[in-house]
């Protein structure tokens, strides 16, 4: 069994930045792919950023150049650390895991952008 522990989110001014850390525990060592997806209200989850093993991160066209995904295998933690904040980036933000074809999911931590 596996567990995703999302921690960071809250409220910002546009332009702010913050920063999101997700920390896994269980029977598997690594994940293959982690990352983040988000969901605002109303919308459907969408991929923000992920990472496979040590390769490079991968973003959604909305957050290049602004947010930066990292992970450290040894303490099993996936980062997304995120400048230049805008009102759409609010929305709820999930750890996302998957190995084996298998995914799970972290709890979600809300991050509200907001003047």
């Amino acid at each position: 069994q596996v567990q995703l522990v999302e921690s960071g989110g809250g409220l910002v001014q546009p332009g702010g930045s913050l920063i999101l850390s997700c920390v896994h525990s269980g029977s598997i060592f690594n994940l293959y792919v982690m990352g983040w997806y988000r969901q605002a209200p109303g919308t459907q989850r969408e991929l923000v950023a992920s990472m496979k093993g040590g390769g490079r991160g991968e973003y959604a066209d909305s957050v290049k150049g602004r947010f930066t995904i990292s992970r450290d295998n040894h303490l099993k933690t996936v980062s997304l650390q995120m400048n230049s904040l805008k009102f759409e980036d609010t929305a709820v933000y999930y750890c996302y895991g998957k190995e084996s074809g298998i995914e799970y999911w972290g709890q979600g931590t809300q991050v509200t952008v907001s003047s």
